[in-house]
C-alpha cells in the first residue's frame, strides 16, 4: 500500500466516525436536494438537455486542435495572449514571469479550481506575492488554511458559527456574527484589495471556440471585479473547457447552474473577449490565457476515460455519492475529490499512488445518474480498476485472493463444500483484508444452490 492510500484510509476512517461533520454536511446537501428540482422545472426534457450537452462536449473535444486553435486565433485578434502550458511547473513559472514584469505584489483572485491543481497561493506567497481569494467560501478556507472542501460550495463543511469563530480569531470580528454580517465584514475587507492589485486571476467555465471569449458565471460578482479593476487579467483553464459556439451558453450555464446550486441562472455570468478596446471606458489593459495540459491529453488520448474530460464541474457527483457524504472531501488527498476526482486523479497524477481511489466507491451509481451531461462515472471507475491490474499495480496477495475467490465461485461444487462456520473464517480471518474496513461476512447456513434442491425434493 502507498503512503497515499495509507493517508487516504487514515483521513476517510477519522471522518467516517465524525457525527458533526455528518450532520453539518447532511444539512447543507438537503438544503442542496431542496433546491435542485426547482432548477430542474425549466426544462421542459431534461434528458434530452443533458444528452445534448454531451454530444457537444463530444464534438468540441473530438475536433479539440481544431476548437483551440479557432478559438486562439480570434482570441489574440482582439490583443490577448493566449500561453499553451505542458504542466505544472510551466504554468508557474509563466504566471510569475507575468508577476515580475507587471512588479506585482498584490493579486486577487476568484474562484478556481485549476488554480487549486497549481496550488497557486502556496507559490505565490512563496514568492513574495499576496494572493487573496475574493469568492467568500473560498476567503472562508484561506483564512483557515485549508484547500477547498468541494468543487462547487469550498466551506460545505462549515457551520455559520464555525464561520463566526473563525472571522472572531483571524479578523478580531465580534463573536457571533449573522452570516449576513460576516458576508459584510469579507466584502469591507476584499474591496480594497481590487483596487490595491495589480494582477486578476480566474478561471474559466467555458472557452468559446467561435466568439474567442471565456464565460464566467458565479453568485458574488467577485470574478467580474478581480477581471475588470486589475491593469492585468489572467485566465487559467484546463485546455477541456472548450465548447463550439456561444449558444451552447443557452444550454450549458442552466445546466450548470441547476446541477450546481439549484438555480435556473447563477447571479453573474459574463463572456470576455479580450482586454479593454479603444474607446471602452474600463477593463484590464492585459487580458492573457493560459491553457493547461498537465495530463488532460493523457486522458483525452484514452478512448474510454477521454468521456471524464466532458465534465463541467457542476458538483453534482458529489453532493449524491455516500462515499463523500460520509468521508468528506478533504480525505481524498488531491484537488478534485468525490466520483469525479477518484475517475480523474489517476490519470492526471499517477495511477500507482492514486488507483486506490477508483475503489472508494460503492458502485452504486447514482453519479452516473445525476451527472448534468451524462458521464458514465461508474463504469470509468470500474475501468481504473482493471487499467490499474492490467498496468500491473495489484499485489501479488489481492491476485492471489481474487485467483481463489474466481475458482470458488464458479464451481457449485467448492461453494457448496464445508459448513458456514467454515466459510466465515476463510473470507474473514484468512482473507484479512476484507474485514479491515467492513464488517465480517456472514454465510447462510446452506447455500441457495442446497436449499433450492431440498424444496425441489420435498
Amino acid at each position: 500500500m502507498t503512503d497515499t492510500a495509507a493517508n487516504f484510509i487514515a483521513r476517510s476512517t477519522v471522518k467516517a466516525e465524525d457525527m458533526d461533520h455528518r450532520k453539518k454536511i447532511n444539512f447543507n446537501i438537503g438544503r442542496y436536494n431542496a433546491a435542485v428540482p426547482h432548477g430542474k422545472q425549466q426544462f421542459a426534457e431534461l434528458n434530452l438537455a443533458r444528452e445534448r450537452a454531451k454530444n457537444i462536449k463530444w464534438r468540441a473535444l473530438e475536433n479539440l486542435d481544431k476548437q483551440l486553435e479557432e478559438f486562439e486565433a480570434v482570441f489574440v485578434k482582439r490583443g490577448a495572449k493566449v500561453i499553451w502550458a505542458e504542466n505544472t511547473k510551466q504554468a508557474l513559472a509563466e504566471i510569475l514571469s507575468i508577476c515580475k514584469e507587471k512588479n506585482c505584489r498584490t493579486v486577487v483572485k476568484s474562484k478556481s479550481m485549476v488554480t487549486e491543481e497549481l496550488k497557486l497561493n502556496h507559490f505565490l506567497e512563496e514568492n513574495g506575492i499576496e494572493s487573496i481569494e475574493t469568492d467568500l467560501g473560498e476567503y472562508i478556507q484561506q483564512l483557515d488554511g485549508e484547500p477547498p472542501y468541494h468543487i462547487v460550495t469550498p466551506a460545505m463543511h462549515k457551520s455559520k458559527e464555525d464561520v463566526a469563530k473563525l472571522f472572531y480569531e483571524k479578523l478580531n470580528t465580534r463573536p457571533n456574527l449573522t452570516p449576513e454580517q460576516l458576508t459584510l465584514v469579507a466584502r469591507e475587507k476584499l474591496r480594497t484589495k481590487y483596487v490595491q492589485a495589480e494582477i486578476g486571476i480566474t478561471g474559466a467555465n467555458f472557452i468559446i471556440s467561435d466568439i474567442g471569449g471565456i464565460a464566467v458565471t458565479e453568485n458574488e460578482g467577485n470574478a467580474r471585479l478581480s477581471s475588470a479593476f486589475p491593469k492585468t487579467h489572467i485566465v487559467i483553464a484546463g485546455l477541456e473547457k472548450v465548447i463550439p459556439s456561444m449558444t451552447d451558453l443557452g444550454l450549458f450555464w442552466p445546466l450548470l447552474a441547476t446541477y450546481g446550486t439549484g438555480q435556473r441562472v447563477t447571479v453573474y455570468n459574463t463572456i470576455i473577449t479580450g482586454p479593454r478596446q479603444p474607446g471602452e471606458p474600463d477593463g484590464p489593459d492585459e487580458m492573457i490565457l493560459i491553457l493547461l495540459d498537465n495530463g488532460r491529453t493523457k486522458i483525452l488520448a484514452d478512448a474510454k476515460q477521454r468521456e471524464s474530460l466532458y465534465c463541467i464541474r457542476c458538483g453534482a457527483c458529489l453532493n449524491t455519492c455516500p462515499i463523500y457524504k460520509n468521508i468528506g472531501g478533504h480525505s481524498y488527498g488531491t484537488t478534485y475529490s468525490g466520483p469525479i476526482g477518484s475517475v480523474i486523479t489517476p490519470h492526471l497524477k499517477d495511477m500507482g499512488e492514486w488507483k486506490h481511489l477508483s475503489y472508494a466507491s460503492s458502485l452504486c451509481g447514482s453519479c452516473t445518474d445525476v451527472c448534468s451531461v451524462k458521464i458514465n462515472l461508474h463504469e470509468l471507475l470500474l475501468e481504473n480498476r482493471h487499467e490499474a491490474v492490467e498496468d500491473g499495480y495489484a499485489t501479488w496477495s489481492e491476485k492471489v485472493a481474487w485467483k481463489v475467490w474466481r475458482k470458488a465461485s464458479l464451481n457449485r461444487n467448492l461453494m457448496n463444500m464445508g459448513n458456514a462456520r467454515l466459510k466465515n473464517w476463510m473470507v474473514n480471518k484468512a482473507f484479512k483484508a476484507w474485514t479491515a474496513h467492513r464488517d465480517g461476512l456472514d454465510f447462510a447456513p446452506k447455500t441457495f444452490n442446497q436449499r433450492w434442491k431440498a424444496e425441489r425434493r420435498s
